[in-house]
Order: C-alpha cells, then structure tokens, then sequence
C-alpha cells in the first residue's frame, strides 16, 4: 500500500487511510501550499523582521486580487514566529502584531482594533489620546519588531482626511516604535498609498499575481496533489486540468484550493479516490 501512495507527501499516507468522514473532514481546514512568488514574499517579510532599528524602518505594501493567498502568506509567518513569555519580566515577547484595518478608517477605531488584538481591555467611550497612550504603552512592553495590517484598501473607504490621518497614524507608529509596517489589501491599497509621496517613497510594492498557464502553476497542482489525501494519483498538472482550473478559478490560488478540495471529497465520496474532469466540471458548475 506504502508504494500505491507513493505520489503523497509522507504525512498524507497516512492520513490517506483514515476513513472517508475523518479525510472529508481533513479536507476543510487550511494548509500551505509552496510556491516561488509565496517563498519570495516570506524571504522579504524576513529581512524586514530581522532589519535593524534606523530612524526610518523599511516597510512594504503586499498587495494582489481578494482571495489569491495573501493572508495564508501572512499567517505562516506568524506560525513561524510564535508568542514567548519573558519569566523575568513576566510580559508577553510578540516579533508580530497582525491586525486588520477598520472597515470605517479612523484612528479611534484604529486604536480601538489594534488594542483588541493586544488582548487589552479599554472603554469603547475612552478619548482617542487615552487609546493612543495604552496602546504605545503596551506595544514598548511587548516589544513587536513588526505591524502587520490587512485590509488596508478598506481606507478608500473614508474621505481624503481620513486617509492622510490613517496613513499619518502608521507612519507615527513605524517611527516612534522603530518597527515595521507592512500593509495587505487588494491593488487599491496603493491608491490610498499613493496619496502621500512619504508613505509611496516608504512602502516596497510586493505583488501576489493571478495565476497563468505556466510551469510554476502546473508545480502548484503537483504540490496540491501531494497534500490531498486520495489513495490514486490524479496527475493534477495533465493539460485538461490545467485549462479548466485557471479558466474555473480566475487565477486566483483560494479558488484553485476550494474547487481541488471540493473535486476531492466527490472522488472520497464515490471511492474512485483520485480528481477527475468529470468532478472538476462538477463543482465548477455548482460554483457558477
């Protein structure tokens, strides 16, 4: 049997020859997936963690279409470098704080999420300098080397004086606490960015395209592949799958993941145990 799965990774096999709820099951939660441009973004989130303290910290903007993977990115970063506890000062050591953006920018709201995320208690009805105090008190204790903030675009979303407070507020943060900020959202991040020639000279663009007909796509399906846990291979990267997947997907790797995993539990389901066009065709109609 070891031989029959030998086109799985090796934990897998394993889970492969649990019972069809258990792997259906299996099938819903989140995993990484490799990829060049996903590695190149954690190569560059590295090197901004480990950069120095400098007057003016390097920052950058990931940006890319809704549901192209630029979360999962963020979040294996974070399960890289988890929370420790300092004993003899008996505080919290966090390398990085994730927040995301209040759909209705502000800085009250602002300080308002970035305390919730701390886990710090505070008055809804606290004065903005109150917010503000607690919250750069907290941030020297835990001593964060980044800030990281999703759904930045959701600044557009706010009037042009909103926006420069906003982008004033991470600035003031990237310099006061000698950290550094990195922005997530879809391109329309850039728009706000682009508003403020400090903050567009400050924040590297990163990118995190759609997917197109290549190698590096067709390495995506294998690596998929390798993670499903299907007893027969389905040789993912066959021409036929190929087309279908970026035509049903958009490109977009959220989308290849939830139509692979969908395609899965139908081949669980009626024990042929590998991904089919005819399942492919299935779930993408149910999608439309």
């Amino acid at each position: 049997m070891a031989q029959a799965l030998s086109h799985l990774c090796t934990a897998t096999r394993t889970e492969a020859m649990l019972d069809h709820r258990t792997r259906i099951r299996a099938l819903q939660r989140d995993r990484w997936i490799d990829y060049p441009r996903a590695t190149e973004a954690l190569q560059r989130l590295e090197r901004l963690l480990s950069a120095p303290e400098r007057e003016r910290m390097p920052c950058m903007a990931m940006h890319g279409d809704s549901n192209i993977g630029k979360t999962l990115i963020v979040s294996k970063l974070r399960r890289e470098h988890p929370c420790t506890f300092d004993d003899l000062k008996g505080v919290e050591r966090r390398q990085i704080i994730a927040m995301q953006m209040p759909a209705t920018p502000d800085q009250h709201r602002f300080y308002a999420a970035l305390l919730f995320e701390l886990g710090a208690p505070h008055s809804a009805t606290a004065s903005l300098s109150t917010l503000e105090r607690l919250a750069r008190d907290l941030l020297r204790r835990i001593a964060p080397r980044m800030l990281i903030v999703d759904e930045v675009h959701h600044l557009l979303a706010g009037g042009h004086r909103e926006q420069r407070a906003s982008l004033n507020l991470l600035k003031y943060l990237a310099n006061d606490l000698k950290l550094s900020v990195v922005v997530v959202g879809t391109s329309d991040a850039l728009l706000a960015l682009e508003t403020d020639a400090q903050m567009r000279s400050r924040f590297t663009p990163f990118e995190i395209p759609r997917w197109r007909e290549s190698e590096e796509f067709r390495r995506l399906l294998s690596a998929f592949e390798r993670v499903l846990p299907l007893r027969r291979a389905s040789n993912l990267a066959q021409r036929a799958i190929v087309e279908f997947l970026l035509a049903a997907s958009g490109g977009l790797t959220g989308e290849v993941s939830r139509l692979l995993n969908e395609a899965a539990e139908l081949a669980i389901g009626d024990a042929s145990e590998r991904i089919t066009m005819r399942h492919l065709e299935h779930v993408g109609q149910v999608a439309v």
